[in-house]
């Protein structure tokens, strides 16, 4: 029998869905089985009908919510009126990311199984329930049952016997090309990127406003063990608009001495300009890259390199280490039996992606610039409670920021990517804009702005400020 296209949709807060869904794209091309892997709602839902076989990763957030880039997708599959033999083709499992210490664990993973079920899905396997408590995090669950999946799928679509499956060890190929330019563009795109036109219509992730931070002021006494700012922005024509309870999402920068240290120890030029190609047809460009591009700009703005890698990080290294001590330990790390290790090497003093490349500087050195896309994560805007109301400063969007610093057993202390880097945004020295846009929160208040709210919180007392600020956006002050 033919293979079918494999399409693996996935639901992610955090990155952690989306990065086992990219897994599961990487070994079903070493098994030769077309694949797919899409966000939930960049999915066109009504073509699901036609799909022989399909793979749900989905994590739940809060207290049994769905991810925000799967809410579409969610609201869709519980009409009531769609027919129970829908998906009567369809062969599916579903793949659960969750925290065992929350009382509804796993409640997406479990609900959308049952769902599919009701609509005539064939399960290849019952639920997999990946645990954040587990002493070896979710892959304790997801390997085993990775295992029994490849077996269903291959009982049904054999691998070509003149093909073979394709062994860990070999790179497959990088999703994009680097093309290098000769020397730097005279009217850079980038420029114009970073500093451009606002945005027609609402602000959103994909064209965010650049808003000028007004002040950056530390509201705890210096003496105080924990720096806590009110940061506030004008957004005068921007087109924003929020409510009690809505977030703000920003995207933060990599700090100037971790772009260099990172471009020297892979031996990249900062200053060099590249136009970004996709290998696959139908594959998109990134739309936070500019066309063309500096290096400069896709590690300070694009790459992830101040987070904890993931262990698709260190199998993907491993494929592309040429030097043999390096690439034996990159396997350790990488193996099932190896989790416990990478554990206290990586997860538990918060190791960043630029200091593993550093404690692998021969690896580093040779990772071609193709694979940095894949290798690395982007950087994920951070969400931040408005601390401020429309009533009162009808141009102004206020946020309380605790600045996340603390220590581990590593000699550099730990810092919060998108807190530091607006701590140290100064406006007073010149203009500071900050690229942002407004999500609906989850809280509900009531209608009528008299009405008396109680809201309970075991936070800090800084926490607890905030969530006050924004009780009182009902009555208007702030």
């Amino acid at each position: 029998m033919p293979s079918p296209g494999l399409l693996v949709l996935f639901g992610s807060q955090t990155g952690t869905a989306q990065d086992v869904s990219e897994r599961l794209g990487r070994e079903a091309r070493r098994r030769r089985l077309d694949c797919r892997v899409q966000a939930l709602d960049s999915y066109s839902v009504v073509n699901l009908i036609s799909e022989p076989l399909v793979i749900f990763v989905c994590a739940t957030t809060g207290q049994g919510d769905p991810p925000d880039n799967m809410k579409n997708f969610w609201r869709f599959i519980f009409r009531k009126n769609l027919p129970p033999t829908s998906l009567c083709q369809m062969d599916f499992a579903v793949l659960g990311l969750g925290d065992s210490s929350y009382a509804k664990f796993n409640f997406v993973a479990k609900k959308l199984h049952r769902r599919l079920l009701q609509l005539g899905g064939s399960a290849l396997l019952p639920a997999c329930l990946g645990d954040d408590q587990h002493e070896l995090g979710p892959d304790a669950a997801i390997d085993p049952w990775l295992h029994a999946l490849w077996e269903k799928v291959l009982g049904l679509y054999p691998v070509p016997p003149d093909l073979g499956v394709i062994p860990p060890g070999v790179p497959l190929p990088s999703k994009f090309t680097l093309r290098f330019l000769p020397e730097a563009p005279k009217m850079c795109s980038e420029e114009q990127h970073v500093a451009g036109a606002d945005p027609p219509g609402p602000p959103s992730e994909q064209q965010p406003f650049l808003a000028p931070m007004v002040t950056n002021q530390r509201v705890t006494s210096p003496s105080h063990f924990q720096d806590v700012r009110l940061i506030e922005f004008d957004i005068t024509g921007s087109g924003l608009s929020f409510a009690a309870g809505d977030v703000v999402l920003i995207r933060p920068q990599n700090q100037a001495s971790h772009v260099q240290q990172f471009c020297r120890v892979l031996g990249l030029d900062p200053d060099q300009y590249f136009t970004l190609l996709p290998r696959e047809p139908g594959v998109p460009c990134p739309t936070q890259l500019p066309q063309p591009c500096s290096v400069r700009h896709l590690v300070s703005h694009y790459l992830d390199v101040a987070s904890v890698p993931r262990r698709s990080f260190f199998e993907l290294l491993a494929c592309l280490s040429p030097h043999e001590l390096e690439r034996e330990k990159l396997l350790q790390f990488s193996a099932p039996q190896g989790q416990e290790e990478l554990y206290s090497y990586c997860n538990r003093p918060r190791r960043t992606v630029l200091e593993v490349l550093c404690d692998f500087p021969h690896t580093a050195g040779a990772v071609p610039a193709d694979y940095l896309l894949d290798l690395i994560p982007p950087i994920r805007p951070r969400a931040f409670s408005i601390a401020s109301s429309l009533l009162a400063h009808p141009s102004r969007l206020q946020i309380l920021v605790a600045v996340v610093h603390y220590q581990t057993r590593l000699k550099e202390p730990r810092r919060g990517l998108c807190s530091s880097w607006l701590a140290s945004l100064d406006p007073g020295r010149g203009p500071v804009q900050v690229p942002l846009w407004v999500r609906p929160g989850s809280l509900t208040f009531p209608e009528t702005p008299d009405t008396p709210v109680i809201m309970e919180t075991s936070c800090s007392s800084a926490a607890a400020g905030a969530t006050k600020t924004s009780i009182g956006n009902l009555s208007g002050w702030s």
